[in-house]
């Protein structure tokens, strides 16, 4: 009998979630069947993900038709039609959460992206969607921006289980892991329980590749040297995943440091990194590229449905996420050599990563405005409705 190496990777210590969600995933039985036969144990969500959904699903129109009908507005509309999705989806991974302790069987709903530069707004978001939610297994995305840390802090400090989004940077990731132990810590010296919360830090990967590949491949097309290229085409493909490495590294001296012993004695779970962006988005690089190179414990990888097909068709499961670390710092000492800056990269990516967010938001409130106008200028029939 073959092994399915998505069960292995569990065994290895990393959690698999899936990176897309849609009630027909969820209606249709398919969900439970991935958590049984392919050990899922988490779903996030985003703008870009219920954009697809909701925009290219009847299942959504009777609901939507209901809410219309009622005069509610565009983003109620939406909100109405993701909680619902969200709360049956934490519902089907409620066994997921139980049997692993409350460290598993997650699903995230993601603050408005255009709350993303706004400290108190997003904080006000994440205690309304957490409440609305009223589900313990629900996490609330908060990207990693400048405004976004001292919401993280204060919403793990109010006891709400947190993704941190859309981190890029080592810096930025240095700053979620504080924000994190800072909330905790304050909760722990007013004698409030700390092993009731979970978080994770979703470090987006390949994205950074897509941003780096391009500023090679045009230096090495613009007459660069034969030694300058020499030393740029090593680069690509390279940096993502090295920089993904470093920040584990900074878990681990973390996590399993001094500090945080102090929590954990008292229950606190870690704040495991997890891997997003995995899908190759370079055609000439293996699709399960960034899932083989990142394999390691207390890791989470966030995989879309085309690349959990591809890792059990064709993955190989093992531990890389130490794997030549010596070589790792050298790829990034020799990006910095090239003159091109890592910090600068991750900031651009960062910006447009929210931007990413925003504009299928927008287009997907424009279309549940469109149709819900449609439903409130409808003659009402006398017969029976059909969609």
């Amino acid at each position: 009998m073959s092994t399915n190496p998505l069960i292995e990777l569990a065994k290895l210590g990393q959690s698999i979630w899936n990176d897309n969600i849609e009630r027909k995933l969820i209606t249709s039985g398919e969900l439970k069947r991935l958590i049984d036969e392919d050990g899922l144990s988490g779903v996030t969500s985003n703008p870009a993900i219920f954009e697809k959904a909701i925009a290219g699903s009847d299942l959504y129109a009777d609901q939507l038709r209901g809410l219309a009908e009622k005069g509610a507005s565009a983003q109620e509309i939406y909100e109405a039609l993701a909680i619902t999705d969200i709360q049956m989806t934490a519902d089907v991974l409620a066994d997921v959460y139980d049997k692993s302790g409350g460290a598993d069987g997650f699903v995230s709903l993601e603050c408005s992206p255009l709350l993303a530069n706004e400290t108190e707004a997003t904080i006000e978001e994440a205690r309304r969607l957490w409440g609305l939610l009223g589900r313990k297994n629900v996490m609330i995305k908060i990207p990693g921006t400048e405004a976004g840390m001292p919401a993280i802090e204060q919403c793990i400090y109010e006891g709400i289980n947190i993704n941190i989004t859309l981190l890029f940077s080592l810096h930025a990731y240095e700053q979620t892991m504080e924000a994190y132990i800072r909330g905790l810590e304050r909760r722990a010296a007013e004698n409030k329980p700390v092993n009731n919360i979970s978080s994770v830090a979703s470090f987006f990967v390949s994205r950074i590749d897509t941003a780096i590949d391009k500023e090679i491949e045009q230096r090495i097309s613009n007459g660069s040297s034969e030694e300058e290229k020499a030393k740029l085409r090593p680069l690509l493909g390279r940096v993502a995943v090295a920089n993904a490495k470093m920040a584990y590294q900074k878990y681990k001296k973390v996590f399993h440091g001094e500090r945080f012993a102090a929590l954990k004695q008292e229950g606190a779970q870690v704040q495991r990194p997890l891997w997003a962006s995995t899908s190759t988005k370079n055609p000439a690089y293996p699709d399960v590229y960034y899932i083989e190179a990142l394999i390691g414990p207390e890791t989470v990888d966030t995989m879309p449905p085309a690349t959990i097909v591809a890792f059990r068709d064709h993955g190989n499961p093992r531990v890389t996420i130490e794997d030549d670390l010596d070589r790792e710092r050298a790829v990034l000492a020799r990006l910095e050599e090239v003159g091109i800056s890592l910090d600068q990269v991750t900031s651009h990516v960062l910006a447009d990563g929210v931007r990413l967010f925003v504009e299928p938001f927008d287009k997907l409130l424009k279309t549940i405005e469109s149709r819900a106008n449609d439903n409130r200028n409808r003659p009402r029939s006398s017969g029976v409705a059909t969609d």
